[in-house]
């Protein structure tokens, strides 16, 4: 393995930043944590959601990402299902409603901005953040690449820049936050033409929600996906079938991941503080075997240079003794052609006789 001088100090680099922001997630993982009462989000009424695609076009458009392969108006995506992406913030997706005659559901899937996010907990330099207004927050200047945050969603949403090799970063939708402080809407909200998404504060949008539930009992289940699973997300959903039929888990239950990962995370600093370490240790080993491979490589090619050498040296000679016995008898042999045409008459005779 070779490390560049440059890369063993940017992981030093690293390793000395975990050390760094590796206590406030501890801290924050031996607490009960509220969320923030005011924060903002978004109601997502499935019922009204027709798959226009307006929301991924805005979407792509807001955030300034690559055009898709398929034209945002193409609607044979709905053919298979989608999931989110580096270069793809949100998709919407088609189910079939169970039962005869009934029309298709479209969800619409992007990061659910939970209240206690599992990225966050799973992050121990503090690249994910939960902020104030509600959007969980990526700052992509401290991530060591590790993907923890991608293992721990348990909407399965984060995304990594694959494709980018050497400033590779994790991608999800943002909720807009750059707008949201300039007191706009988020892009797919303000794009959507049939006010399937809602943005407001949480706990308004909770309460429309319910007085949605109570007053169309036949329409949608009695349920607000979002409000407690995980501990809550900004992100909230109404169905009018069950949510396991619009592709979402009902597994997860309601405690936050940070109860999950607190025990785990209270080693990491000590974990952190160990990395520079360990670099170290990897970097010198590095350099024992890059200097060994180099003696043995100097040693190989003077053995080899000295063996071809001998060789060459052995073959020159060869052909040289070959060369003289060659030389010294065509000379013999045309002296005894000479000598034999000057004492033999013609006729058989010698010329004296």
């Amino acid at each position: 393995m070779t490390i560049s001088r440059r890369k063993f100090l940017g992981w030093c680099g690293v390793a000395g930043l975990g050390v760094a922001r590796a206590k406030p997630v501890r801290s924050a993982s031996l607490q009960e944590f509220a969320g923030y009462p005011d924060s903002l989000g978004v109601l997502h009424d499935t019922t009204l959601c027709i798959g226009c695609r307006s929301c991924e076009a805005a979407c792509n458009r807001v955030n300034e990402l690559p055009e898709p392969a398929e034209a945002f108006t193409d609607l044979s995506v709905f053919k298979a299902r989608r999931r989110t992406s580096a270069k793809t913030y949100t998709v919407v997706n088609r189910f079939e409603a169970p039962g005869s005659g009934r029309k298709p559901v479209f969800v619409k899937k992007q990061c659910n901005h939970c209240l206690e996010p599992a990225c966050a907990a799973a992050c121990f330099v503090g690249a994910f953040q939960k902020s104030k207004e509600g959007p969980v927050v990526y700052d992509a200047s401290v991530c060591v690449g590790c993907r923890y945050c991608m293992i721990a969603c348990p909407f399965e949403i984060p995304a990594y820049e694959y494709d980018n090799a050497f400033t590779p970063r994790v991608m999800k939708c943002t909720l807009c936050a750059p707008r949201i402080k300039d007191g706009l809407l988020p892009g797919c909200v303000e794009a959507c033409p049939t006010e399937a998404l809602s943005f407001g504060r949480r706990k308004d949008l909770i309460r429309m929600a319910r007085q949605r539930i109570v007053s169309y009992p036949d329409r949608y289940v009695d349920h607000i996906y979002g409000e407690h699973e995980m501990g809550g997300t900004s992100w909230l959903y109404l169905s009018g079938v069950p949510f396991s039929h619009a592709g979402m888990r009902e597994d997860l239950g309601v405690t936050p991941a940070l109860a999950f990962t607190s025990g785990a995370l209270s080693t990491v600093p000590l974990i952190a503080s160990l990395w520079p370490v360990l670099l170290v240790g990897i970097y010198a080993v590095s350099r024992r075997k890059e200097k060994l491979y180099e003696t043995e490589k100097a040693s190989a090619v003077e053995a080899a240079m000295e063996k071809t050498t001998l060789k060459a040296r052995a073959e020159l000679e060869q052909a040289l003794e070959k060369a003289r016995r060659e030389k010294d008898a065509a000379i013999e042999k045309e002296v005894r052609k000479a000598i034999k045409a000057k004492s033999i008459q013609p006729g058989g005779e010698d010329k004296d006789a």
